[in-house]
């Protein structure tokens, strides 16, 4: 009974990563045919956009979560993290995918514990949760990469736009060139800021529209310069130039902390999650001996110690988060 519960399983797993390729997949001919319609109009052509076909992204399932998450205030700020992941999903699309998992973890976990120790349900809410919490590592982990990518990059670009206005350019085709000359994730934003100011949107209100989608302490900085410039006149290039070198240098330092400090940034993460997967451990393996832990006056150990563990995570993570 095991075996075949296992084999199940793993085409039920075989399966669902092929769904999910699919729903990732921007190859296929249609998404590059839309793309072509664009990138080879003549001059003065309108844009326009197709009416979304038919496809694995706008399945049944989808559609209705989609029309049940409409107007709610978290579906906007879950859109708003995918984009800023980088990340070609809706927001039913990303929930669609979070249930599938939370599933599909939930029954492999029931399965794996079924054959080593025996079934238990606990391995229901236990690899559930973890089906469920991964996704939403996953965007908050690309999020936090493409950030630190973009304000690695920041640096050189600024010093490309001053350039750029110092031969006399505009600030617009300063920002083209940057679009066009740049590499991912930077060159992508600029891109979107000159489309937008394409469509009528002024220069300054789409630089702050940037601001908005890149949580950057330095981009604020550059975009408060040039707001500031744009009120009261001045040299924007030698400007950008000093924003430039204090942008190096933040990023050289916040370096230098964040190597220093990894060590302890790891044994906080690693004295946090010990406990839960230990005691975790231990529901699956012998219930009996844990579940008394959980009835009156003992629950109370559990508690305070899941309160001790929060409270010394906080400590050590405000220790090494120093601000430059």
């Amino acid at each position: 009974m095991a075996v075949a519960l296992a084999g199940l399983t793993g085409l039920a797993l075989v399966m669902f990563f092929m769904g999910l390729e699919r729903l990732l997949r921007t190859d296929d001919p249609a998404f590059e045919s839309r793309l072509r319609r664009y990138a080879t109009r003549r001059p003065g052509e309108l844009d326009f956009v197709d009416e979304p076909r038919q496809s694995a992204m706008t399945s049944a399932m989808t559609e209705r979560v989609g029309r049940a998450i409409a107007g709610r205030s978290f579906a906007a700020n879950l859109q708003a993290d995918l984009a800023r992941a980088d990340l070609k999903l809706t927001a039913a699309e990303f929930l669609v995918m979070q249930g599938i998992m939370t599933i599909v973890f939930a029954l492999v976990g029931f399965v794996i514990v079924a054959v080593l120790f025996g079934q238990n349900v606990l391995a229901f809410p236990i690899f559930g949760l973890i089906g469920f919490l991964l996704p939403k590592i996953w965007v908050a982990r690309r999020q936090a990469a493409r950030l630190k990518a973009f304000n690695e990059q920041l640096g050189d670009t600024i010093t490309l736009m001053s350039n750029s206005l110092r031969s006399g350019m505009s600030l617009l085709q300063a920002m083209d060139m940057v679009a066009r000359e740049g590499s991912p994730p930077i060159s992508d934003e600029f891109t979107r800021v000159t489309r937008e100011v394409g469509l009528g949107v002024s220069p300054q209100d789409a630089l702050l529209h940037l601001v908005r989608r890149i949580k950057s302490e330095d981009l604020d900085l550059m975009v408060t310069a040039i707001m500031v410039q744009h009120e009261v006149g001045g040299n924007l290039s030698r400007i950008l130039d000093g924003i430039a070198n204090t942008i190096r240098e933040r990023v050289k330092l916040k370096g230098e902390i964040r190597t220093l400090t990894s060590q302890m940034r790891m044994s906080g993460y690693i004295l946090a999650g010990l406990p839960v997967a230990v005691s975790g451990i231990l529901l699956l393996a012998s219930p009996k001996y844990m579940m008394p832990l959980f009835g009156w006056p003992y629950l109370l150990l559990p508690l305070a110690g899941a309160v001790s563990v929060m409270i010394g995570f906080l400590v050590i993570k405000q220790i090494v988060n120093i601000e430059v």
